[in-house]
């Protein structure tokens, strides 16, 4: 019995680790790959469709890369401006920003987003959206992984191409596309603003249409990006 219980235990054991190195390599060689590889899709976008074709709707995935040269330049700056201006200078991690989340929390207020470019980049690219302590768990270890292995205006670039920007829409071209008639890199700096400003809630407040409250944020945005200057930093 003890014989059989050892011969079992060393095949779990054997298992458990060829499986821990072929999902640690298999993570490390997509995050290799994406270094220099265009991202051609991720997972929200078929978890969107499935979502669509479940309540009937006619399934609907607009999306092109483009490289960032193809992109103009004031929509990277207004993104940093908007969602995370402490991007060149952390490693991944906005520890202060979590911190105050986490008082906020503890407060009895909603809890804020406190997610950087590079955390959301990690998600988009490798992972589904969710609050379970495994996806942020995944999310935090994809991101030291994209923060080694690429620069940050590869982490940008791979942002703007695969973030949701609207129902259906992921990526700056597509969104420049359907909401404002051009291409990526003709986009005005108010409507880079305007992207900008969406891509808390993409599916809710639309480039497009924009609300009062798209507005006025917008114009925040506007006045960051003059105080921040130039993209990337010099």
């Amino acid at each position: 019995m003890m014989r059989k219980l050892k011969y079992y235990t060393f095949w779990i054991m054997h298992f458990i680790k060829w499986t821990f190195i072929v999902l640690f390599g298999s993570s490390v060689f997509f995050v290799l790959l994406y270094r220099w590889v265009p991202v051609p899709c991720s997972p929200l976008m078929f978890i969107r469709l499935g979502q669509q074709i479940i309540s009937g709707e006619s399934p609907k995935l607009k999306h092109r890369w483009v490289p960032m040269e193809d992109i103009s330049p004031d929509l990277p700056l207004a993104v940093w401006a908007s969602e995370d201006q402490t991007f060149f200078s952390h490693n991944g991690f906005d520890f202060a920003q979590i911190k105050v989340a986490l008082q906020e929390k503890s407060e009895g207020k909603r809890m804020r987003g406190a997610s950087t470019i590079s955390q959301q980049t990690a998600k988009n690219v490798f992972l589904w959206p969710s609050r379970t302590w495994l996806r942020k768990g995944l999310e935090a270890y994809f991101t030291i992984l994209i923060e080694t292995f690429w620069s940050k205006e590869r982490i940008m670039e791979v942002y703007l191409n695969t973030i949701e920007m609207g129902d259906g829409i992921y990526g700056a071209e597509a969104v420049a596309l359907e909401h404002f008639g051009v291409s990526a890199k003709r986009l005005t700096r108010s409507q880079c603003a305007m992207i900008a400003v969406s891509l808390p809630n993409p599916r809710k407040m639309n480039s497009a249409s924009p609300t009062s409250y798209m507005r006025r944020r917008q114009s925040w945005v506007l006045q960051q990006m003059r105080w921040l200057g130039n993209y990337p930093p010099k």
